[in-house]
């Protein structure tokens, strides 16, 4: 242990010495904790541009938009008179959806024929075309059950007939982990912490490199009595705590402060953290001691950290994936993570559904060993070609 001591010692003198990398990165996590945090307040964006294409000029129009204001989601900021007017408009990025009602459409309902609506939205906006969507396309089957209740009233059918006739089937929904439908949940849960380790691995990425690059390599190895191991574990150990430190704090403001869903062990989500930067870590050794170019393996780091995003399986689902897209996925710490995350925040599972993720974070450990195991053989390499002083 004296020479992961010595290691620990030396990385720490230089944190003191130069602590703009290491602020600079906690400040890049603060500020994207902040800017998820205060991009949708109220749990989902509101008041999305809207805008209905008028080309009946009757009371239904009137009432429809009245009714979409009455939403919490979109808001009609215009009334337009064709489709070409409504189409230029959602180009421009002024509005993301809108209604086109037909001339003659409140004479076809009162002659009890069916009209046909246009809904038309704009999904290169992923959140905002989408939700529009959503809420008009609501909206609509709304507005078609109060003009069917409106014919039933007329025709002499009952309160409980129309409502049988109208909706047959009541459908009891129960949204599990999420009940508010909050999209600041879903997102800050998911992406703070690939954030935070896709950060880590690059940065962690870059300090062994620079050994390399500056070389300084002899000097990280003496300190450590020649051994690798010791070297790569005295190194990222300090930003281990550090990180974990930061994920944790994030954990208790999301879980505590901000109130989100968390219905297991705060002992075992903790650990979860600290598992994750370990492994990450882990992973940032494996491929700088496999390729001892700081440039190339700062490259195909950023590229392997990049796919966490996609491959975690939370975004998508990995079932749904091609089979080998599958098989990575399982390569990444992150889907270990959002498992046990899972099972503890929106379950409540305690260790007995957790240890089996708990322990493909801790495989991590021996992805650390085969890399710092490389990491000495090119350090030896590099050493009988003179390029390093021993």
């Amino acid at each position: 242990m004296v020479g992961v001591k010595r290691v620990i010692k030396r990385e720490i003198n230089r944190i003191l010495h130069k602590p703009r990398y290491l602020i600079f990165l906690t400040l890049a996590c603060i500020f994207s904790f902040v800017f998820f945090a205060t991009l949708t307040d109220e749990g989902q964006p509101e008041n999305l541009p809207v805008a209905v294409v008028d080309m009946d000029g009757s009371y239904l129009t009137r009432r429809l938009c009245h009714e979409i204001n009455a939403t919490q989601g979109v808001k009609v900021v215009a009334v337009y008179n064709n489709h070409t007017e409504a189409r230029k408009a959602m180009q421009r990025g002024e509005i993301f959806a809108f209604y086109e009602v037909p001339k003659g459409t409140y004479n076809e309902l009162l002659n009890f024929r069916a009209p046909h609506f246009g809904l038309y939205s704009n999904p290169c906006y992923l959140l905002a075309g989408t939700l529009s969507y959503k809420q008009l396309a609501t909206m609509g089957m709304l507005a078609a059950g109060a003009v069917q209740r409106e014919v039933y009233r007329k025709k002499g059918y009952s309160e409980d007939q129309i409502m049988g006739l109208i909706m047959p089937v009541e459908l009891d929904t129960h949204l599990i982990g999420n009940p508010w439908a909050n999209y600041r949940i879903y997102l800050m849960t998911t992406l703070i912490p690939a954030l935070f380790s896709f950060m880590l691995l690059l940065f962690m990425s870059y300090l062994i490199g620079r050994e390399w690059e500056k070389g300084s390599i002899h000097t990280l190895m003496h300190k450590s009595g020649n051994n690798p191991y010791k070297a790569l574990f005295g190194k990222m150990l300090p930003y281990t705590v550090w990180f974990s430190l930061l994920v944790m704090i994030a954990n208790l403001i999301m879980f505590g402060i901000m109130k989100f869903p968390f219905n297991g062990s705060w002992l075992l989500m903790m650990l979860n953290s600290v598992l994750l930067i370990f492994a990450v870590q882990c992973a940032a050794v494996f491929i700088v001691g496999c390729i001892p170019d700081a440039q190339l393996a700062m490259g195909i780091t950023a590229v392997y950290g990049a796919l966490c995003f996609s491959l975690s399986g939370f975004s998508f689902p990995i079932e749904a994936m091609p089979p080998v897209f599958t098989g990575i996925s399982w390569l990444y710490p992150i889907r270990y993570y959002y498992l046990n995350y899972s099972n503890m925040a929106i379950f409540g599972n305690g260790l007995e559904h957790c240890w089996p993720y708990f322990c493909s974070l801790l495989v991590f450990g021996l992805v650390f060993l085969a890399g710092a195991w490389m990491f000495g053989r090119n350090y030896d390499k590099a050493v009988s070609q003179g390029k390093v002083n021993k």
